[in-house]
Protein backbone atom coordinates (compact mmCIF):
# COMPACT_ATOMS: atom_id res chain seq x y z
CA UNK A 1 0.00 0.00 0.00
CA UNK A 2 1.54 3.68 -0.83
CA UNK A 3 1.78 5.89 1.32
CA UNK A 4 -0.70 8.17 -1.01
CA UNK A 5 -3.48 5.27 -0.09
CA UNK A 6 -2.67 5.96 3.70
CA UNK A 7 -2.93 9.12 3.66
CA UNK A 8 -6.57 8.67 1.35
CA UNK A 9 -8.17 6.18 3.88
CA UNK A 10 -6.88 8.41 7.41
CA UNK A 11 -8.39 11.58 5.51
CA UNK A 12 -11.57 9.73 5.13
CA UNK A 13 -12.14 8.34 8.66
CA UNK A 14 -11.20 11.37 10.23
CA UNK A 15 -14.46 13.35 7.64
CA UNK A 16 -16.18 10.63 9.03
CA UNK A 17 -15.37 11.21 12.31
CA UNK A 18 -15.72 15.02 12.15
CA UNK A 19 -19.09 14.66 10.71
CA UNK A 20 -20.22 12.43 13.41
CA UNK A 21 -19.05 14.95 15.75
CA UNK A 22 -20.42 17.76 14.71
CA UNK A 23 -23.67 15.95 13.94
CA UNK A 24 -24.31 15.20 17.52
CA UNK A 25 -23.70 18.36 18.69
CA UNK A 26 -26.88 21.16 18.93
CA UNK A 27 -26.09 24.23 17.47
CA UNK A 28 -28.53 25.89 20.63
CA UNK A 29 -25.76 24.29 22.25
CA UNK A 30 -27.81 21.06 23.80
CA UNK A 31 -27.49 18.62 21.51
CA UNK A 32 -25.82 15.07 22.98
CA UNK A 33 -25.44 16.88 26.42
CA UNK A 34 -28.91 17.76 26.81
CA UNK A 35 -29.88 14.52 26.43
CA UNK A 36 -27.93 13.43 29.75
CA UNK A 37 -31.01 15.08 31.64
CA UNK A 38 -28.72 17.76 32.85
CA UNK A 39 -30.43 21.14 33.27
CA UNK A 40 -28.51 23.96 32.50
CA UNK A 41 -24.95 24.47 34.72
CA UNK A 42 -23.90 20.78 35.65
CA UNK A 43 -20.72 21.21 36.06
CA UNK A 44 -19.38 17.58 37.71
CA UNK A 45 -18.76 15.50 35.10
CA UNK A 46 -22.05 16.31 33.02
CA UNK A 47 -23.28 18.56 30.78
CA UNK A 48 -20.56 21.03 30.72
CA UNK A 49 -17.88 18.85 30.42
CA UNK A 50 -19.64 16.97 27.17
CA UNK A 51 -20.15 19.91 25.55
CA UNK A 52 -16.55 21.06 25.64
CA UNK A 53 -15.46 17.85 25.12
CA UNK A 54 -17.51 18.12 21.56
CA UNK A 55 -16.44 21.68 21.00
CA UNK A 56 -12.54 20.87 21.58
CA UNK A 57 -12.45 17.31 19.61
CA UNK A 58 -14.57 18.86 16.54
CA UNK A 59 -11.54 21.81 16.74
CA UNK A 60 -9.18 18.72 17.08
CA UNK A 61 -10.44 16.46 13.71
CA UNK A 62 -11.03 19.78 12.08
CA UNK A 63 -6.82 20.72 12.42
CA UNK A 64 -5.95 17.27 11.84
CA UNK A 65 -8.05 16.41 8.63
CA UNK A 66 -6.61 19.88 7.58
CA UNK A 67 -2.88 18.66 8.24
CA UNK A 68 -3.90 15.50 6.51
CA UNK A 69 -5.08 16.67 3.52
CA UNK A 70 -1.55 19.25 3.49
CA UNK A 71 0.82 16.28 4.43
CA UNK A 72 -0.96 14.28 1.63
CA UNK A 73 0.05 17.04 -1.02
CA UNK A 74 3.73 15.53 -1.09
CA UNK A 75 2.50 11.86 -0.97
CA UNK A 76 0.98 12.08 -4.27
CA UNK A 77 2.52 9.59 -6.99
CA UNK A 78 4.60 11.42 -10.03
CA UNK A 79 4.63 15.04 -7.96
CA UNK A 80 8.27 14.53 -7.36
CA UNK A 81 9.05 14.28 -10.88
CA UNK A 82 11.41 16.29 -13.13
CA UNK A 83 9.61 19.86 -13.48
CA UNK A 84 12.30 21.68 -15.59
CA UNK A 85 10.88 23.13 -18.69
CA UNK A 86 12.54 21.38 -22.21
CA UNK A 87 13.44 24.61 -23.54
CA UNK A 88 15.70 25.75 -20.75
CA UNK A 89 17.71 22.78 -20.88
CA UNK A 90 18.13 23.02 -24.45
CA UNK A 91 15.97 20.54 -25.40
CA UNK A 92 14.44 20.42 -29.36
CA UNK A 93 10.03 20.09 -27.83
CA UNK A 94 9.25 19.96 -31.24
CA UNK A 95 9.22 16.68 -33.40
CA UNK A 96 10.93 16.72 -37.08
CA UNK A 97 8.53 17.25 -39.69
CA UNK A 98 10.37 15.63 -42.87
CA UNK A 99 10.21 18.66 -45.90
CA UNK A 100 7.91 18.14 -48.86
CA UNK A 101 9.86 17.47 -52.55
CA UNK A 102 9.08 20.60 -54.11
CA UNK A 103 6.79 19.91 -57.40
CA UNK A 104 8.71 20.11 -60.54
CA UNK A 105 7.18 22.26 -62.94
CA UNK A 106 6.73 20.67 -66.54
CA UNK A 107 6.57 23.48 -68.80
CA UNK A 108 3.21 24.92 -68.13
CA UNK A 109 2.95 28.35 -67.47
CA UNK A 110 0.24 28.34 -65.29
CA UNK A 111 1.04 30.52 -61.94
CA UNK A 112 0.03 29.06 -58.82
CA UNK A 113 -1.74 32.00 -56.69
CA UNK A 114 -0.18 32.87 -53.65
CA UNK A 115 -3.25 32.68 -51.14
CA UNK A 116 -6.53 30.24 -50.91
CA UNK A 117 -8.72 33.29 -52.43
CA UNK A 118 -7.36 33.38 -55.78
CA UNK A 119 -5.40 36.58 -55.78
Amino acid sequence: MSTFTIFLILIVLVAFLLVVVVMVQNPKGGGLSSSFGGGGTQQLGGVKKTTDFLDKSTWALATLLLALILASNFAIPGAGGNQDSKVINGEDTETSVPASTPVENSGDTATIPADSTGN
